[in-house]
């Protein structure tokens, strides 16, 4: 077990939990409806283009080149309300309809709609963080979305795997921060790149900020992870490290929604 939980959630503990996630619920709503109020009250909408690559036939040198045609342009301001809409769902599925399931499994020292709603909604977040870095490719951006769902999923699977076990097992733990690391290096290159190019346009200063507090924020998580399984202080309460995610989760989105709105979306 990653830390000392009760066989049951004790009535206290368990009104204390349907508080925080009912709270949290309306934050994450409120900063959801706020942020797509916000980013239509801007004209034109601000969009990030995504392009796909391919390979052409250039009859005049009989060879193939690498060629791009514009798919779509993504909205930013309407990605950033949607992982504010999920954590939402997800606050709400935990203090409502799924409560006692999810109480049940955090008795167990697992909480499943926890890394399923962060595989959506941070994958959400590293796609919008990657786009504004200038990162537009769809299949890079699919890649990154995939590969930190995948890191996720091994948070997950680390849960399962360690049930009952006095001592962890370590190793989906450190494949997750294997896969969690690709997408901020890929931004890291993209952003790099821009900035030793003379003939390119500067990253904005707001998106290295961005990039500088998300990325110490996403690894807060991973070290909430490591608390708890090492029961340091009050992380050998296993509800202390799930309070400690709620938070973590509510600061690192709401940093990244308000960073967009005052670099992008402000009218």
């Amino acid at each position: 077990m990653p830390a000392t939980v009760a066989s049951a959630i004790p009535a206290d503990r368990s009104l204390g939990l349907f508080r925080w996630n009912a709270v949290l619920a309306v934050l994450h709503f409120v900063q959801f409806a706020a942020i797509l109020a916000l980013s239509f009250a801007k004209n034109p909408v601000v969009t990030s283009p995504v392009v796909g690559t391919y390979l052409h036939f250039d009859a005049a040198t009989s060879h193939l080149v690498t060629a791009q045609r514009h798919l779509w342009d993504m909205p930013i301001g309407p990605a950033v309300a949607l992982f504010f809409l999920m954590s939402a769902i997800a606050h709400f599925t935990m203090a409502f309809p799924a409560r006692g399931w999810y109480e049940a499994h955090l008795a167990r020292g697992q909480n499943p709609i926890r890394w399923i709603e962060y595989s959506f909604s941070s994958s959400v977040m590293i796609v919008v963080i990657a786009s504004l870095a200038g990162v537009q490719e769809a299949g890079t951006l699919i890649a990154i979305f995939g590969v930190n769902a995948a890191m996720i999923m091994f948070g997950w699977s680390m849960e399962i795997a360690n049930e009952g076990r006095e001592r962890p097992q370590w190793l989906h733990y450190i494949f997750g921060c294997v896969a969690g690391a690709v997408p901020w290096l890929v931004i890291f290159v993209t952003i790099l790149i821009s900035a030793t190019e003379p003939n390119s346009a500067p990253i904005p200063g707001f998106v290295i900020a961005i990039f500088v507090t998300l990325f110490i924020s996403f690894n807060v998580f991973a070290i909430n992870l490591v608390l708890q399984y090492r029961k340091v202080g009050r992380w050998r309460d296993y509800l202390y490290g799930e309070r400690a995610y709620m938070l973590f989760s509510l600061i690192a989105k709401s940093l990244l929604a308000w960073q967009v709105f005052f670099g992008t979306l402000r009218p």
